[in-house]
């Protein structure tokens, strides 16, 4: 096999990667969609799931950053999501703001949320002091301007979600449930672009129901890519990049080839939207 025809096959199975992880995504997303549908607004309920599909993302890449380290160090049974929140704060906490943006505690993780979350009486509560705290954690920090506000649109405690506790409850549990079982291995070994790739099916599916694209904007998956290697021709790693059609708020910047990584949590963009304000995935 000559090099053409190992980089072709190299393409092809990533495109088919592409093709079942965008498939899961989709039929998983609907599947949420289904048991909250007649509670949630589709538009408001585009909020919640880029939020707490986001939730999931940053508390998996914590739990890696730590657990590579502790793994290279020699530790292989180290699982930062099973110690107590006194070690982490104790032997975890200490510059980890500094470097990674924000800080979660082990009993605040996606995880372990979903682990208790049909038993929770308190979910909805716990969930608003679980986003208020790794807001608050960048306090003081170089990152608090970009963190601050990340998760104001995920209002766990709205009556959007039900008119008693338990119905909040009831369909918070769906939606950490349905995102958990959502088959994405490793984060690092996706194909897809999770969070590009959901803003955009949500708005092609919800848009309608909050007027003419919903005062959104977004630049497809396939432009954001073809943008990404024009780029990157020549270089192994570039600073910024200028989108000058891009709306107020850039919420996505999006992972092209394997050349090109995505830098949500480098950058810990705003999952946010103000009616007044457009913004895009880009």
């Amino acid at each position: 096999m000559n090099k053409s025809e190992g980089k072709r096959m190299a393409m092809s199975t990533n495109y088919s990667n592409e093709t079942a992880q965008r498939a899961e995504l989709h039929r998983k997303i609907w599947s949420i969609a289904d048991n909250v549908r007649g509670a949630v607004d589709g538009w408001d309920f585009k909020q919640y799931i880029l939020g707490i599909l986001f939730y999931r993302f940053i508390s998996e890449n914590m739990t890696e950053f730590f657990n590579f380290a502790e793994h290279e160090a020699g530790d292989l049974d180290f699982d930062y999501a099973k110690l107590s929140d006194k070690e982490a704060e104790l032997d975890f906490r200490p510059g980890t703001v500094e470097d990674k943006g924000f800080f979660i505690l082990p009993r605040q993780l996606f995880k372990n949320v979903v682990k208790n979350a049909k038993t929770n009486e308190n979910l909805n509560t716990d969930l608003a002091n679980i986003f208020k705290s790794i807001e608050g954690s960048a306090t003081g920090f170089a990152s608090e301007d970009d963190i601050k506000g990340l998760f104001e649109d995920v209002d766990t405690t709205s009556n959007r979600l039900g008119s008693t506790v338990a119905e909040k409850n009831k369909r918070l549990t769906d939606i950490l449930i349905g995102i958990a079982e959502i088959n994405f291995g490793d984060f690092k070994s996706n194909d897809i672009d999770a969070f590009g790739d959901a803003y955009e099916y949500l708005i092609s599916n919800y848009a309608s129901n909050a007027g003419k694209s919903g005062g959104e904007f977004f630049t497809p998956q396939t432009v954001s890519k073809l943008l990404a290697r024009l780029v990157m021709d020549g270089k192994t790693k570039i600073n910024k990049v200028y989108d000058p059609t891009c709306g107020f708020r850039v919420i996505i910047m999006t992972e092209a080839n394997s050349s090109v990584k995505s830098k949500v949590l480098k950058l810990l963009p705003k999952l946010k939207t103000e009616e007044t304000n457009s913004l895009c995935a880009a």
